[in-house]
């Protein structure tokens, strides 16, 4: 089992060493079942365990496959055809790998950084006999996705959870979110993007908004569906504030807009069937198209190399990758699609439990080696 064991944790969520690298309770218990366990818990688990991979029977490289093309557009029938496997199997991968996309997505994307410049915007989504609506948002600077909500109706019902997201994602630094003409914006981001002030006083606190927010709105009027003027507006902040985040960010030059959070709806439609404006892939049920939303924004974000991002190398190199995850310093090397199935993502550090009385001497040991 060629595996680096010091970079290997314990899945076990009732172990106290969950969630721990380079502790040394690691180690192998089978070489041909590949199984490992964990010293302090007592507990085996496979090396897949945590991953898109678990249980599986299918060998990975196949399963890898057959998932990048489907990330990338390819009908879920064609790989059925090309590598002879029921249509329900190639679809529990797609399900499988829409989970894994998202554990990978949120611990590492929805952190806290300076984002500069936001942009967000809805896509139309068809479904048997109506039509939902999907939001996303996309940091400019880096390319970066950081989320999307599905919802019935295009209103705050679909915003509010979208920003809410957006607000685990900024820093406290001087922000602009740019977004269309829809009116729930306003509402939805004053409302997120707000702290509670502490008055020493009984009651609900005071919420005091972000004094470095900046809101800009496009909104493009239409003529028998025709684009005959674009008017934009500025919610809050000045104009002067405004236009210095717009230029700081890397691609700001020119006025304010929503193109690149529409050249990622773009690349969403062009790889999911049930965005496509003419098709007959309806989407049935929300779960699937909230899979199919993960695994393509996560490769998008950890997979796909971005022509505007390239970085030049020195002397006489061909300019290196880079991808919209790397260009946040959220990861180093452009990932393979195995790599994001693969990843095993730790779960929350180990809590100790709250008892009357003086804790046991056993318990404090345990408390001293893996809480302090």
């Amino acid at each position: 089992m060629g595996m680096d064991l010091a970079s290997v944790f314990c899945p076990n969520l009732e172990c106290p060493a969950r969630g721990q690298t380079g502790q040394g309770n690691i180690s192998i218990h089978s070489r041909q079942e590949q199984r490992l366990i964990c010293t302090q818990g007592r507990k085996t688990f496979t090396a897949t365990k945590g991953t898109a991979f678990y249980r599986l029977r299918t060998p990975a490289e196949t399963v890898s496959l057959g998932l990048t093309l489907l990330a990338h557009g390819c009908p879920l029938q064609a790989s059925v055809v090309a590598f002879g496997l029921d249509e329900r199997t190639v679809a529990a991968w797609f399900t499988r790998a829409g989970r894994q996309a998202q554990a990978v997505q949120e611990p590492l994307v929805e952190q806290p950084r300076e984002r500069g410049q936001v942009q967000a915007e809805e896509i139309r989504v068809k479904q048997q006999g109506k039509v939902s609506w999907r939001a996303l948002a996309l940091t400019v600077g880096t390319r970066l996705w950081l989320a999307g909500e599905v919802s019935e109706q295009r209103d705050l019902g679909l915003v509010r959870p979208l920003l809410a997201r957006v607000r685990r994602c900024a820093a406290r630094r001087p922000l602009l979110v740019c977004t269309d003409g829809v009116r729930a914006y306003p509402r939805a981001l004053r409302e997120a993007f707000r702290d509670r002030l502490s008055t020493g006083k009984p009651g609900r606190p005071y919420l005091q908004p972000w004094k470095l927010l900046s809101i800009a709105q496009v909104v493009k009027h239409y003529v028998q569906r025709r684009v005959v003027s674009v008017e934009r507006r500025i919610l809050a902040g000045t104009a002067a504030q405004v236009e210095k985040i717009r230029r700081r960010s890397p691609g700001g030059a020119g006025v304010i807009n929503t193109a690149y959070i529409e050249r990622l709806n773009a690349t969403f439609r062009e790889r999911l069937a049930a965005l496509t404006r003419r098709h007959r892939a309806l989407a049935r049920k929300r779960s699937p198209r909230e899979y199919g939303m993960y695994l393509i924004g996560a490769v998008y974000n950890f997979c796909t190399a971005h022509e505007s991002l390239r970085v030049a190398a020195a002397g006489s190199q061909p300019a290196l990758d880079c991808t919209p995850a790397r260009a946040a310093r959220i990861t180093t090397p452009c990932w393979s699609v195995g790599e994001l199935l693969s990843f095993h993502v730790p779960p929350p550090r180990w809590i100790p439990p709250t008892r009357r009385g003086r804790p046991s001497r056993a318990l404090q040991r345990v408390i001293a080696r893996w809480c302090m």
